[in-house]
């Protein structure tokens, strides 16, 4: 006898049984009402790309250590898309022609890195991705700001169990240069450095800064200047502050949508000025949930014509650990509204009938496939969630009536079978599990 397969998925993959299936339908239907309520419209991508994308704007990291590649039968090197950006990219760099910028797009792909598979951290993952392209206007970062607020307000998150910290490339550059007092060639490793402050204990942050030539002064000098916040962007240069979009963010609409914070990197390539992560402020998951930022030119590997734009993505792993955190995650839904039984075989399209009418407004309904007592299909229904039972029998049929039975209220009436339909409607009040 052959061995048996594993049951078990992939590592780093996962299995969603319905009623998990329910709470992400829940979860994501009401992203995508937040986010179509603002006009960004959905788009999809395929899940195989060129190599190449990947190796050429999605930093090395990425690239080299977490793509699934595969060679087809042409020899040409493909990926499993570990992210939607450079998907995007070329779409709008393809469609440029016919598009009216700025375009608000949006997508949930299912995305592939091997990553060592953690807390917070699986190898199949899927992400809400939002993007503005086609703009250079600080007020696209507003948008996207206030966009991430309400998001997080439709889930049921107070402000108090998040934060939005934001960053910019070009600030923290400067910030680098003319107050830290960080050699120019060096700013590149130590941002570096910094996309891993929060990570690493001081200790090694120190020894890796010797390593790449900061000395134990230039360190704390380091230390002391990303501590301070927005307060060091007032030292900068007016030439630095005026290639800044979040400094005009700040003229705009001032810090009350987040706050500043230096230490925000992200190691994407594409990123080029303001980025931006949202971290539960839970002190036991204070990790970040998402991010993103702006990009001057991401089509730019597909096309000669500039198109900036500014983004984020939104994982589901990291999303739902902070809704079950803070008690936000809804219920499942119920798999029934109604289940229509048949007290013999000799009633059962009869049943049926009826279930398709009630389908045809609205209502989950089912009938049972195979005959069963009449108190075990009462309790089968109710486990599944039905709310009502519809009982038909020889002499309820034949005076052209059925018996309602309201599962919850523990009631049960004749009604006409042309009733039942308006009847059973109003018993649940108009709304489904759906």
């Amino acid at each position: 006898m052959a061995n048996l397969l594993p049951t078990a998925p992939y590592r780093g993959t996962r299995d969603f049984l319905p009623a998990e299936m329910s709470v992400r339908h829940q979860v994501f239907t009401t992203l995508y009402q937040v986010i179509e309520g603002f006009g960004y419209q959905r788009y999809d991508g395929p899940l195989l790309e060129s190599a190449e994308i990947y190796e050429a704007k999605s930093g090395r990291e990425l690239a080299e250590m977490q793509l699934y590649t595969l060679t087809d039968r042409g020899d040409r090197r493909l990926a499993l898309r570990p992210e939607m950006t450079p998907t995007v990219a070329r779409m709008i760099a393809a469609n440029a022609s016919a598009l009216q910028f700025p375009v608000r797009w949006y997508s949930h792909p299912n995305c592939f890195r091997y990553e060592r598979p953690q807390r917070g951290r699986v190898r199949e993952h899927w992400q809400i991705n939002v993007d503005v392209f086609g703009t250079d206007s600080p007020r696209a970062e507003i948008e996207v700001f206030h966009l991430v607020h309400d998001m997080m307000a439709a889930l049921g998150a107070t402000r108090d169990m998040y934060r939005l910290r934001v960053s910019d490339r070009v600030l923290l550059d400067g910030v680098l240069t003319h107050v830290a007092g960080i050699p120019a060639e060096l700013t590149g490793q130590v941002s570096a450095l910094i996309d891993r402050w929060e990570k690493m204990p001081a200790d090694q942050l120190r020894a890796d800064a010797k390593g790449i030539g900061l000395d134990d002064d230039a360190f704390t000098r380091l230390s002391e200047t990303l501590s301070r916040g927005a307060q060091v962007i007032d030292q900068l240069p007016e030439d630095v502050l005026a290639a800044s979009k979040l400094a005009e963010v700040l003229d705009l609409a001032g810090d009350d949508l987040f706050e500043v914070d230096l230490r925000i990197v992200r190691g994407l390539a594409y990123y080029t000025g303001t980025v931006f992560e949202v971290f539960d402020a839970d002190p036991e998951n204070n990790r970040a949930l998402f991010g993103g930022g702006r990009y001057a030119n991401l089509a730019g590997l597909f096309t000669k014509t500039p198109i900036p734009g500014i983004g984020f993505g939104m994982g589901d792993v990291t999303l739902f650990n902070f809704l079950d955190s803070h008690g936000l995650l809804p219920a499942p839904a119920p798999a029934l509204d109604v289940s229509v039984v048949a007290i013999t075989a000799d009633q059962f399209d009869a049943a049926c009938d009826i279930a398709r009418r009630l389908r045809a407004a609205g209502l989950r309904t089912a009938t049972p496939l195979e005959h069963r007592k009449l108190g075990k299909e009462i309790q089968r229904s109710e486990k599944a969630g039905a709310r009502v039972v519809i009982i038909i029998g020889a002499k309820e049929l034949a005076d052209g009536q059925a018996v309602v039975r309201d599962l919850r209220a523990s009631q049960q009436q004749n009604m006409p079978l042309d009733d039942l339909v308006t009847a059973v409607t109003d018993l649940l009040g108009g709304t489904t599990g759906h």
